[in-house]
Protein backbone atom coordinates (compact mmCIF):
# COMPACT_ATOMS: atom_id res chain seq x y z
CA UNK A 1 0.00 0.00 0.00
CA UNK A 2 3.12 2.38 0.83
CA UNK A 3 4.72 1.74 -2.22
CA UNK A 4 1.11 2.35 -3.79
CA UNK A 5 0.81 5.73 -2.14
CA UNK A 6 4.21 6.61 -3.27
CA UNK A 7 3.95 6.00 -6.94
CA UNK A 8 0.68 8.14 -7.04
CA UNK A 9 2.89 10.77 -5.30
CA UNK A 10 5.66 10.70 -8.01
CA UNK A 11 2.94 10.10 -10.91
CA UNK A 12 0.94 13.66 -9.26
CA UNK A 13 4.50 15.66 -9.00
CA UNK A 14 5.23 14.82 -12.63
CA UNK A 15 2.21 16.15 -13.52
CA UNK A 16 2.82 19.55 -11.93
CA UNK A 17 6.12 19.68 -13.46
CA UNK A 18 4.70 19.34 -16.88
CA UNK A 19 2.17 21.78 -16.52
CA UNK A 20 4.58 24.03 -14.53
CA UNK A 21 6.85 23.94 -17.86
CA UNK A 22 4.07 24.43 -20.02
CA UNK A 23 2.69 27.23 -18.86
CA UNK A 24 6.90 28.52 -19.08
CA UNK A 25 7.21 28.29 -22.90
CA UNK A 26 3.69 29.64 -23.48
CA UNK A 27 5.04 32.84 -21.43
CA UNK A 28 8.19 32.72 -23.50
CA UNK A 29 5.96 32.20 -26.56
CA UNK A 30 3.57 35.17 -26.50
CA UNK A 31 4.55 37.71 -28.43
CA UNK A 32 5.88 35.80 -31.64
CA UNK A 33 3.75 35.39 -34.42
CA UNK A 34 0.77 32.87 -34.84
CA UNK A 35 1.30 32.72 -30.46
CA UNK A 36 -1.77 32.37 -28.06
CA UNK A 37 -2.58 35.92 -27.27
CA UNK A 38 -4.84 35.57 -25.02
CA UNK A 39 -2.17 35.24 -22.31
CA UNK A 40 -2.34 38.62 -21.93
CA UNK A 41 -2.97 40.80 -24.23
CA UNK A 42 -5.42 44.03 -23.20
CA UNK A 43 -7.57 46.28 -25.27
CA UNK A 44 -6.19 49.68 -24.87
CA UNK A 45 -9.22 51.82 -23.39
CA UNK A 46 -8.91 54.50 -26.24
CA UNK A 47 -8.03 52.48 -28.65
CA UNK A 48 -7.79 53.63 -32.81
CA UNK A 49 -6.06 55.24 -35.67
CA UNK A 50 -6.43 58.04 -37.97
CA UNK A 51 -5.00 58.43 -41.26
CA UNK A 52 -3.18 55.38 -41.16
CA UNK A 53 -4.21 51.41 -41.60
CA UNK A 54 -3.82 48.87 -39.30
CA UNK A 55 -4.60 44.72 -38.62
CA UNK A 56 -4.21 42.92 -35.80
CA UNK A 57 -2.86 39.34 -36.12
CA UNK A 58 -4.83 36.49 -36.79
CA UNK A 59 -4.34 34.59 -33.53
CA UNK A 60 -5.07 37.76 -32.07
CA UNK A 61 -8.01 38.18 -34.08
CA UNK A 62 -9.18 34.86 -33.37
CA UNK A 63 -9.44 35.80 -29.18
CA UNK A 64 -12.13 38.52 -30.25
CA UNK A 65 -9.28 41.47 -30.48
CA UNK A 66 -9.78 44.06 -33.41
CA UNK A 67 -7.65 47.08 -34.46
CA UNK A 68 -9.55 48.96 -31.83
CA UNK A 69 -8.27 47.34 -29.19
CA UNK A 70 -4.73 49.32 -30.12
CA UNK A 71 -3.76 52.67 -30.53
CA UNK A 72 -1.61 55.26 -32.65
CA UNK A 73 -2.10 58.21 -32.02
CA UNK A 74 0.32 61.22 -33.00
CA UNK A 75 1.91 63.50 -29.76
CA UNK A 76 4.54 66.54 -30.18
CA UNK A 77 6.33 64.97 -33.31
CA UNK A 78 5.63 61.20 -32.72
CA UNK A 79 3.65 58.24 -33.19
CA UNK A 80 2.19 57.20 -29.94
CA UNK A 81 1.65 53.28 -30.43
CA UNK A 82 0.07 51.64 -27.66
CA UNK A 83 -0.81 47.59 -27.70
CA UNK A 84 -3.33 45.84 -27.33
CA UNK A 85 -2.74 43.15 -29.39
CA UNK A 86 0.16 42.56 -31.99
CA UNK A 87 -0.23 44.74 -34.80
CA UNK A 88 0.75 46.09 -38.10
CA UNK A 89 0.23 49.58 -39.13
CA UNK A 90 1.31 51.03 -42.91
CA UNK A 91 0.77 54.48 -44.09
CA UNK A 92 -2.66 54.23 -46.68
CA UNK A 93 -2.18 53.65 -50.16
CA UNK A 94 1.86 53.93 -49.28
CA UNK A 95 3.56 51.75 -51.80
CA UNK A 96 7.67 50.97 -52.42
CA UNK A 97 8.68 49.65 -54.82
CA UNK A 98 12.72 48.65 -56.24
CA UNK A 99 15.41 49.37 -54.07
CA UNK A 100 14.60 51.06 -51.04
CA UNK A 101 15.27 51.46 -46.94
CA UNK A 102 12.74 51.75 -44.42
CA UNK A 103 13.71 53.61 -41.26
CA UNK A 104 12.37 54.85 -37.52
CA UNK A 105 13.76 55.19 -34.30
CA UNK A 106 11.69 53.56 -31.61
CA UNK A 107 11.41 54.77 -27.89
CA UNK A 108 10.11 52.56 -24.93
CA UNK A 109 10.36 54.96 -21.98
CA UNK A 110 9.37 52.48 -19.76
CA UNK A 111 11.08 49.09 -20.75
CA UNK A 112 8.48 46.30 -20.25
CA UNK A 113 5.64 48.59 -18.47
CA UNK A 114 3.00 46.49 -19.88
CA UNK A 115 4.04 43.51 -19.85
CA UNK A 116 6.08 41.12 -17.77
CA UNK A 117 8.45 40.15 -20.24
CA UNK A 118 10.26 41.99 -22.88
CA UNK A 119 8.05 42.38 -26.52
CA UNK A 120 9.45 43.47 -29.83
CA UNK A 121 8.91 46.11 -32.22
CA UNK A 122 10.15 47.12 -36.05
CA UNK A 123 9.38 47.98 -38.79
CA UNK A 124 8.07 46.16 -41.80
CA UNK A 125 8.09 45.73 -45.76
CA UNK A 126 6.86 43.54 -48.78
CA UNK A 127 2.91 44.60 -47.72
CA UNK A 128 0.54 43.04 -49.98
CA UNK A 129 -3.17 41.85 -49.94
CA UNK A 130 -2.94 44.25 -46.72
CA UNK A 131 -5.68 44.26 -43.96
CA UNK A 132 -7.34 40.80 -45.87
CA UNK A 133 -7.08 37.16 -44.51
CA UNK A 134 -4.08 36.89 -47.28
CA UNK A 135 -2.06 39.80 -45.61
CA UNK A 136 1.95 38.76 -46.73
CA UNK A 137 5.01 41.05 -45.18
CA UNK A 138 8.19 40.83 -43.56
CA UNK A 139 9.35 42.49 -40.24
CA UNK A 140 12.43 42.84 -38.35
CA UNK A 141 12.09 43.90 -34.58
CA UNK A 142 14.18 44.87 -31.41
CA UNK A 143 13.50 43.70 -27.64
CA UNK A 144 14.89 45.98 -24.78
CA UNK A 145 17.16 43.16 -23.40
CA UNK A 146 19.42 43.24 -26.56
CA UNK A 147 17.79 40.68 -29.37
CA UNK A 148 16.40 40.68 -32.43
CA UNK A 149 13.72 38.92 -34.16
CA UNK A 150 13.18 38.16 -38.33
CA UNK A 151 9.52 37.48 -39.22
CA UNK A 152 7.18 37.25 -41.39
CA UNK A 153 3.83 36.46 -42.89
CA UNK A 154 3.23 34.38 -45.65
CA UNK A 155 -0.07 34.86 -44.74
CA UNK A 156 0.84 31.96 -42.08
CA UNK A 157 3.82 32.99 -39.17
CA UNK A 158 7.06 32.23 -40.60
CA UNK A 159 10.64 32.78 -38.50
CA UNK A 160 14.02 33.14 -39.85
CA UNK A 161 16.58 33.09 -36.92
CA UNK A 162 15.43 31.19 -34.18
CA UNK A 163 12.60 30.79 -31.82
CA UNK A 164 13.32 33.46 -29.27
CA UNK A 165 15.52 35.67 -31.71
CA UNK A 166 19.03 36.65 -31.30
CA UNK A 167 21.51 38.77 -29.46
CA UNK A 168 23.84 41.35 -30.81
CA UNK A 169 25.98 43.91 -29.32
CA UNK A 170 24.32 46.55 -31.42
CA UNK A 171 21.47 46.28 -29.68
CA UNK A 172 20.75 48.61 -26.92
CA UNK A 173 19.54 47.06 -23.66
CA UNK A 174 17.75 48.88 -20.85
CA UNK A 175 19.30 49.25 -17.30
CA UNK A 176 16.25 47.76 -15.55
CA UNK A 177 12.28 47.36 -15.53
CA UNK A 178 10.64 51.02 -15.91
CA UNK A 179 14.04 52.19 -17.69
CA UNK A 180 13.91 53.78 -21.59
CA UNK A 181 15.81 51.95 -24.25
CA UNK A 182 16.01 53.63 -27.99
CA UNK A 183 16.60 51.63 -31.04
CA UNK A 184 17.30 52.84 -34.66
CA UNK A 185 16.13 50.37 -36.86
CA UNK A 186 15.81 49.99 -40.67
CA UNK A 187 15.06 47.66 -43.42
CA UNK A 188 17.07 48.14 -46.79
CA UNK A 189 15.70 45.96 -49.85
CA UNK A 190 18.98 46.12 -52.50
CA UNK A 191 19.04 44.04 -55.69
CA UNK A 192 18.88 40.25 -53.98
CA UNK A 193 19.32 40.87 -50.19
CA UNK A 194 17.18 41.77 -47.84
CA UNK A 195 19.35 43.80 -44.60
CA UNK A 196 18.26 44.25 -41.00
CA UNK A 197 20.13 47.25 -39.31
CA UNK A 198 19.82 48.04 -36.05
CA UNK A 199 21.54 51.00 -34.39
CA UNK A 200 23.99 51.46 -37.55
CA UNK A 201 24.71 47.83 -38.24
CA UNK A 202 23.45 44.82 -40.16
CA UNK A 203 22.69 42.39 -37.76
CA UNK A 204 20.57 40.30 -40.16
CA UNK A 205 21.34 39.56 -43.84
CA UNK A 206 18.72 37.56 -45.94
CA UNK A 207 18.32 36.27 -49.44
CA UNK A 208 15.41 37.71 -51.28
CA UNK A 209 14.53 34.52 -53.57
CA UNK A 210 13.82 32.57 -49.88
CA UNK A 211 11.60 34.80 -48.89
CA UNK A 212 9.78 35.21 -51.69
CA UNK A 213 7.16 32.19 -52.93
CA UNK A 214 5.10 29.99 -51.69
CA UNK A 215 3.78 30.18 -48.35
CA UNK A 216 6.50 33.45 -47.97
CA UNK A 217 6.20 36.67 -49.62
CA UNK A 218 4.32 37.52 -52.48
CA UNK A 219 6.70 40.37 -53.53
CA UNK A 220 8.91 42.89 -51.63
CA UNK A 221 6.88 45.61 -53.78
CA UNK A 222 4.22 47.01 -51.69
CA UNK A 223 3.61 48.60 -48.45
CA UNK A 224 5.80 49.51 -45.18
CA UNK A 225 5.44 50.25 -41.68
CA UNK A 226 5.22 49.85 -38.18
CA UNK A 227 4.72 46.16 -36.15
CA UNK A 228 4.72 46.04 -32.70
CA UNK A 229 4.27 42.60 -30.28
CA UNK A 230 1.33 43.16 -27.41
CA UNK A 231 1.00 45.04 -24.89
CA UNK A 232 3.59 47.59 -25.85
CA UNK A 233 4.16 51.61 -25.49
CA UNK A 234 6.65 53.04 -27.69
CA UNK A 235 7.02 56.06 -29.28
CA UNK A 236 7.96 56.58 -33.00
CA UNK A 237 10.35 59.03 -34.51
CA UNK A 238 11.89 58.94 -37.98
CA UNK A 239 9.91 57.22 -39.62
CA UNK A 240 10.55 57.11 -43.53
CA UNK A 241 11.47 55.32 -46.56
CA UNK A 242 14.41 55.90 -48.99
CA UNK A 243 14.70 54.94 -52.24
CA UNK A 244 18.10 53.91 -53.78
Amino acid sequence: MLKIRFQSFVASMMVIVLLTGCTSIRKRLVGLPGSPPAEGSRAVTDGGISGWSGKVDAAEQKAGMSISDARLAEETGAFHITTGPAVSYWKTGSIVTGNYTVTATFNEPKFMNLNSHPHPYGVFIGGNDMGTSSQTSFYCGAYGDGRFIARGFGPAPFRLNGLFGEKHQAIHRASDKGQPVTQDIALSVKDDKITCSINGAAVGTYDKATLTGPKRLKSFDGSYGLRFAHNTDVFVTNFKVQQQ
